[in-house]
């Protein structure tokens, strides 16, 4: 049971014969296989793809992050200016426009 017999290719060849005809099949061949060496070309570029990205990453991983003081000069950060401070003020309470027109 489920075992393809060769009775059972026979039957599907000539079911074929019959449903496209013997000019159509060996063009329907020929096209399928243009496909499937499509599809296997496009999937040999992504794995290729997907072969460069883990290289890059391999490659950046090798990079040293540069230590904390490095680059920095050593001197106090300043303080900002008093002088030029704005005051705040308290920030009104909402206010509801519905109630606004009412009380108009």
């Amino acid at each position: 049971m489920g075992a393809l017999k060769p009775w059972h290719i026979a039957v599907l060849v000539v079911v074929l014969i019959l449903l496209f005809g013997a000019k159509r099949l060996p063009d329907a061949a020929r096209s399928l296989g243009r496909s499937l060496r499509i599809i296997k070309a496009e999937t040999k570029s992504l794995h290729d793809d997907d072969r460069d990205l883990a290289e890059k990453a391999d490659a950046q991983a090798g990079y040293q992050p540069l230590p904390p003081n490095a680059g920095q000069q050593q001197y106090a950060p300043q303080q900002p200016q008093q002088q030029y401070a704005q005051p705040q003020q308290p920030a009104a309470p909402p206010v509801d426009p519905v109630q606004r027109v009412r009380e108009n």
